[in-house]
């Protein structure tokens, strides 16, 4: 009985040896993807450089006289500079990121190569 045990798990092992580079590139993908761009999302929630484009000429703690209007712009202007600068630094990011998902196994399997291949020159 064991020995049919062993044989199903022995299998199960090269089969999923064999589905993982088509799954990481398939649907780990797709997955780590949709992962990427809801952390952007999430981003631009947090800074919402919309909102603060929305609102640009409206006036800041209702202060209607030009001084409150120019500073209120000048105020949002930068603000939204900034926002989005920090929004396109976190896209770059995330983007990072979904790329090191893409290349990690083919980094592993390099430096298993290379470290075999060196473990041999030095015997």
């Amino acid at each position: 009985m064991w020995v049919l045990v062993l044989q199903q798990l022995f299998l199960e092992v090269v089969l999923d040896i064999i589905y993982f580079p088509l799954w990481w590139y398939t649907v780990g993908a797709v997955h780590a993807g949709r992962w990427c761009w809801n952390l952007i999302k999430d981003g631009n929630d947090n800074l919402a450089p919309g909102i603060w484009l929305a609102n640009l000429f409206t006036p800041m703690f209702g202060q209607t006289d030009w001084e409150g209007r120019i500073i209120s712009f000048f105020m949002r202007l930068v603000q939204i500079i900034f926002r989005s600068l920090a929004l396109v630094v976190w896209a770059i990011f995330c983007l990072g990121l979904f790329f090191v998902w893409l290349i990690l196994p083919v980094i592993m399997v390099w430096g298993l190569v290379h470290s075999l291949s060196f473990k041999n020159k030095i015997l």
